[in-house]
Order: C-alpha cells, then structure tokens, then sequence
C-alpha cells in the first residue's frame, strides 16, 4: 500500500464509535476504477489488514459488501468488532446509485455516518441513496472538519485571502477559479495549467501543454479578475527542458524568451517562487489545489517545495487539497504545519466551485 493518509483520517470517526459503545462498526469504501465487476488488484483486504495494524485490533474482512458473504461476517463479529466490506464498485448498482442496492447495505447497521469526503461529489448508492433506509445518519468527524474549513474558505474567510492553483489543466478548475474570483483577494496560477493563461497572452510557450480549446475561459478570466482588481499572478520565469525526465538538461527562462522553442515548461522559476512566497506572506487564509510543476523529479520540484514552504510558514489558515499537492507538502516535510490537508480532491474542488455536493446534501444534520 502506497499511502495510507486516507486511513489515517478515518481513524478518529471509527475510535469515537467504538468509544461509544457501538456494538459493531462496518466500514465500506471504494477502491480505483473496477468498473462494476471483481478486481483482485482492487479489494479492500490490504485495506483491511493496515486499518487493523492502525486501529490495534482485528478487523474483519467480508469477502463482498453486499449478500449473504456481508451479512455472515458483520452477524459473525464479536462486540465491539470492526468489519471491513469488499469494494463497493465491484457492484455496478454502487456508481448507478441503485435504491436496492443501497438498502442490501443498509440491512448491514443501524446508523449511518458519513466519513467519506472524498466521494461527496458522487450520487452513489453508498454515498446518497442509502440514507433513506437507516434511522439515523449523519457526518463523521472528518467530514465535518472538511466541511467545516472548507465552508470558512467559501463563506466567511479571514483576509488577505490567496488562493493558489496548479496542476496540469485549466478545464479541471474553470469552475473553481470563477467561482474563487469573487471570493479571494489574491489568485496564484502555476502548474502546466499555466500555459494556457500564458498563450491567450501571447506569450512564447513552446511544447508546454496546453489546451487550446480552453483559450477562450482562460482570456475571460483574466478580463474578469481584472475587472474586479483582483490580483492574479502568472509565471514570470520557468525552468524548461525538452522532455520529463531526471538528469535531463534544464535551463531557467523568462516567459518572455522565445528560446523556450523545443522545451517545455516544467517548473516555476526562482524569480516566480519568489513573488508568490511574497503574496503568501501576510496570507490569512489559503487554499492551495495543485502542484507549480512536475515536482516529482527533483529537477523540477523547487517552484513547489518553494510554494509548500510559505503556505507552511503561513500565520493563518491553510488548506491543502488534492493528491499531488498533498504529496508535495509531504515531500517538503510541513506537512504537521498545514492547518486541514483535506482528503477530497475532487470533492474539494467541487465544493470550492460553489457546486452542492451530494453526499452532503443525503444528510438530514448539514
């Protein structure tokens, strides 16, 4: 198992229900893309295995999430056992959000909580229509925490507020920057996404990735955050290469300078890491969604271990969200000085896009 930051997080919500004396507490969750049918690449039993390592006791594992194999091991458990259910989406009827599914799930436990963030943004029968045939449910505690943060960052943010968005496209956060424009007081933009904004500028940007049919977005956002005074920063300079890979020949550019040529643009540069540490300085509440580049190869990681540092060094409230910027914060070694690392890439994107969110929505406690 790669990484069990997920698991980790999940852990308070299953302690405090058996703290609480919950006679049995049956854990389901998803796993990859199985698309509808058994993937042994994708069970739950290493899942399993490492929450029980986590939590100091056994838990159980249920060989499918649904049918008579669920049912003989949650009836098997002893009080106070933990089981945890084979994937959800090794059933098609989890992603069509099936009502008979949702109720052979139901027919497992008595309460429902919702700890799962990090699906919220899909209609799924485990996620949304499975609330209708329990007696009680409600929000774990980290999806309470997420909410919670991410509600202060959508509705009543301390000031200066900088958001700061990276990653490989525009087209993933259209809805997030426009909805964000309004909102924060400063928008910091790196990552390939980049290249797009830098384009519609007429800007030199070689092989860098970038999506052309988004050209059009991109010079609308521009317009509207400058028409609203809102300070949105570009790249100024940009470590280049001709291809992705380690030990491969880097210079440090301009993003003015036509010799980008064959290159791409692969990393912020010093001069950009710099100008957005300062934005971030007096920062009081940030959201950061979205590595400043491919920071998976050293040679171009610094413009976002650059980044991870001042959002750390931030006096202030600090959102980090989605996988890559996770891994960036854990690569720069902050990750203990980022106030919520939320576990919900998507969700969080979802949510800060001003969208409602299903799994939220299924709640009668919002």
């Amino acid at each position: 198992m790669g990484d069990d930051t997920r698991i980790q997080a999940s852990l308070p919500t299953i302690k405090y229900a058996l703290d609480a004396g919950a006679s049995a507490v049956v854990l389901a969750s998803h796993l990859g893309r199985p698309k509808g049918k058994p993937n042994p690449e994708m069970s739950l039993k290493p899942v399993a295995k490492r929450t029980g390592e986590l939590l100091g006791k056994d838990v159980a594992f249920a060989e499918d999430c649904a049918g008579e194999a669920a049912s003989k091991t949650v009836k098997s458990l002893p009080p106070g056992g933990v089981v945890m259910l084979e994937n959800l989406r090794f059933h098609p009827e989890e992603e069509k959000n099936d009502e008979d599914f949702a109720e052979q799930l139901a027919s497992l436990a008595d309460v429902y909580v919702d700890d799962a963030f990090g699906a919220a943004h899909r209609a799924h029968a485990s996620v949304a229509a499975i609330v209708q045939f329990l007696r009680e449910a409600g929000a774990g505690l980290l999806m309470d925490s997420e909410l919670r943060y991410l509600g202060e960052a959508v509705g009543n943010p301390a000031r200066p507020y900088v958001a700061v968005l990276g990653g490989a496209k525009v087209s993933d956060k259209i809805e997030v920057i426009e909805n964000l424009i309004p909102r924060v007081d400063r928008l910091l933009i790196g990552g390939a996404m980049a290249y797009t904004f830098l384009k519609t500028q007429g800007k030199p940007v070689g092989k860098s990735l970038v999506e052309d049919d988004k050209q059009e977005a991109a010079r609308d956002i521009l317009e509207r955050s400058k028409a609203r005074g809102l300070s949105l920063m570009l790249p100024v300079d940009h470590v280049v290469a001709p291809k992705i890979e380690a030990n491969v020949h880097t210079e440090t550019l301009s993003v003015d300078d036509p010799k980008i040529d064959d290159c791409m643009g692969l990393d912020i540069g010093p001069r950009t890491a710099k100008m957005y540490a300062d934005a971030l300085h007096d920062a009081r509440m940030v959201v950061w969604n979205g590595p400043m580049g491919v920071f998976e190869i050293d040679a171009f990681a610094q413009g976002t271990m650059a980044v991870a540092q001042a959002v750390a060094d931030v006096k202030g409230t600090t959102i980090v969200g989605g996988g890559d910027s996770i891994a960036a914060v854990k690569k720069a070694g902050v990750e203990d000085r980022i106030t919520h690392i939320s576990t919900g890439g998507g969700a969080s994107l979802e949510f800060l896009g001003g969208r409602a969110l299903p799994g939220v929505a299924a709640l009668p406690d919002k």
